[in-house]
């Protein structure tokens, strides 16, 4: 029995050694969703610019370009410049430069640049900026011509009227951004709405009959008054 002693110990041992000698088993990790999208988010192939055109607001008188910046999965930054020429189109809704310009001899369109900045919150998580959205803006147009004129005859007396009028907006837009699954193009449709505070130097031409001549005066308006709109953007990621 005192023999097998020193065996027993050895074998003891020789087992002890063998457990400590094994692997500790690897812990189980939880990556959460948001994490694996920051993650993810933060690649070169990942689009985070994008410049965009609005072609509808050509017909208004605006020829804007925007450039978009992903700050993050939800968050972004768009930058607009552009410039104010013809208006086309002869619209009523309070807030907009309503009045179409006159595509007759006698009126100078006098193009004049225009800005616009925003932020844009993402309502989803997404790799790319896209989907559904919510975008505060401020924008800054300003549209002039020079009007000519005209004597008793009709003719055109080399005098000039200059019809100006600039608008500020705090605008509120609801959208939807889609970037094209096999390649960065996108479009981007959006609603929404705005306090346009307006500077109006409105020229009015009178034709007076009983005296035979032409009257021109200025009106002078500076009021705030609500402003809507709706629209479509197409671009370019990268």
């Amino acid at each position: 029995m005192y023999r097998l002693r020193p065996l027993l110990f050895t074998a003891a041992a020789f087992s002890c050694a063998m457990l400590l000698a094994q692997p500790e088993k690897p812990k189980t990790k939880v990556v959460l969703y948001k994490d694996r999208i920051a993650a993810q988010w933060d690649t070169v192939n990942c689009v985070k610019n994008v410049i965009k055109v609005n072609p509808l607001l050509f017909f208004r008188g605006e020829i804007p370009v925007y450039f978009e910046h992903a700050l993050s999965p939800r968050l972004s930054l768009e930058l607009g410049v552009g410039v104010t020429y013809r208006n086309f189109l002869n619209l009523t809704i309070a807030g907009d430069n309503a009045d179409a310009d006159d595509f007759g001899a006698g009126t100078k369109i006098i193009p004049h640049p225009s800005f616009h900045i925003g932020a844009r919150y993402y309502l989803t998580d997404d790799l790319e900026p896209q989907g559904q959205y919510l975008q505060v803006e401020l924008a800054y147009l300003r549209y002039g011509k020079d009007i000519s004129e005209k004597d008793s005859t009709g003719f055109f007396n080399g005098k000039t009227n200059r019809d100006d009028r600039t608008f500020n907006d705090v605008r509120l837009y609801y959208g939807y951004q889609s970037i094209s699954g096999t390649s960065n193009w996108l479009f981007d449709v959006y609603a929404g709405v705005a306090l346009r505070s307006r500077h109006l130097e409105i020229v009015n031409e009178q034709l007076d009959i009983s005296a035979g001549k032409w009257n021109y005066t200025t009106e002078v308006k500076d009021d705030i008054v609500p402003a809507f709109f709706l629209g479509v953007k197409v671009g370019l990621g990268w």
